[in-house]
């Protein structure tokens, strides 16, 4: 992103857009009784009372009722998304695209699931608007960051169920990206980019670059440790400064430094994402926070700092849902990155223009006027 001098004025800044991740699929409802929501209807109700606090973008795992753990079935997939196209018609949904990464038994490893399942989520009818994709396969250890005080409580904080999401690989090579993307454009959802750093990104742009990608670009910063970013907030302002000017990112880390980066996030003029997925406590030690009462205070941030809530409409602009391009060269211009290289260009890449001002063309009902 590129940072002028009123950039930082509220009046300036695209609306914010809070994401609300309320499934939680580390955790077993006996963990947070009052937030893991298990029956259809107390999921659909999780979702509407985040719309009403303020959330435009819903974070969408679904958890079986009759088990209380994260679901594998596309049916039940299918049966929730069409519950939530009814409930909350307005918000963005994003499906989560690991599906579940949460062990399936006692003495299993925490795992995300083959890109074959995986791919199967384009196919999805009701359709979301976004499925999450990651761009290289990385360590997503959430031990690693995990003090006794964020697990304290929950069934993380055993020794056994540590060591199952210790070795977490989220697995998300070339030959799972490179085909998944062609069947998200096939079947007209956006993906969203989870990035673990900013090396993630610049692949990003080079699937652009190539052709490979051609669409918005939508992107959060997923730093929750243990093989991605963490929470040094330089980690945060790197991938803010790499960002192309033209996307649009978010901002998530894990447990209470949610807070303190999400804020410095809503500041910078970025987005953010909250709920039970990546914390369950409030700022202060030892008190617990749902999804709701964080998006309530990222409202109240936002509110603070005089920068406005986006709707569910204006997320659905500012993030081009619908939106495609048909070449590497409209994606790069759209996204404010430097054109590609042609015919051995040198020096630092710009848009060739004859350097003067033109006076605006005049029309009228859509046609030009003749001189």
């Amino acid at each position: 992103m590129y940072f002028t001098d009123d950039s930082l004025l509220p009046e300036n800044q695209e609306k914010l857009i809070i994401k609300a991740a309320p499934w939680g699929p580390q955790w077993l409802p006996a963990d947070y009784p009052e937030e893991v929501a298990v029956s259809w209807d107390d999921q659909v109700q999780r979702a509407v009372d985040c719309y009403n606090a303020g959330a435009s973008v819903l974070h969408i795992h679904v958890r079986d009722p009759q088990t209380g753990k994260i679901s594998k079935d596309f049916n039940e997939y299918r049966y929730l998304i069409g519950r939530l196209r009814e409930a909350v018609p307005k918000m963005v949904l994003e499906v989560g695209g690991s599906i579940s990464f949460a062990p399936s038994g006692d003495g299993e490893q925490a795992k995300w699931l083959g890109y074959d399942t995986r791919h199967m989520l384009t196919e999805l009818d009701p359709k979301p608007d976004q499925i999450t994709i990651a761009i290289g396969s990385i360590a997503m250890n959430i031990v690693d960051m995990s003090t006794e005080d964020d697990v304290r409580g929950t069934h993380l904080a055993r020794p056994e169920v540590q060591a199952a999401y210790a070795d977490m690989i989220a697995e998300a090579g070339p030959s799972f990206y490179l085909e998944h993307l062609k069947r998200l454009r096939a079947n007209g959802i956006q993906p969203f980019f989870m990035l673990g750093h900013v090396h993630q990104l610049e692949s990003v742009e080079r699937l652009v670059r190539a052709g490979t990608y051609m669409g918005p670009v939508n992107h959060e910063i997923v730093a929750i440790g243990g093989g991605t970013a963490g929470r040094n907030p330089f980690d945060m302002m790197e991938y803010i400064r790499r960002s192309p000017h033209g996307s649009v990112m978010f901002m998530e880390s894990w447990q209470r430094s949610t807070y303190p980066l999400c804020t410095a996030a809503i500041a910078f003029g970025m987005h953010v994402r909250v709920g039970i997925e990546d914390c369950i406590w409030g700022p202060r030690k030892g008190e617990r926070m749902g999804t709701v009462k964080q998006i309530e205070f990222m409202a109240r941030i936002a509110k603070e700092l005089g920068r406005e809530l986006a709707t569910g409409d204006d997320a659905r602009r500012i993030m081009k849902i619908g939106t495609w391009y048909e070449s590497a060269d409209e994606t790069l211009f759209q996204l404010g990155l430097p054109p590609n290289r042609k015919g051995g260009r040198p020096g630092f890449l710009g848009y060739a223009t004859d350097g003067k001002r033109h006076a605006p063309t005049l029309a009228s009902d859509s046609h030009p006027l003749a001189d």
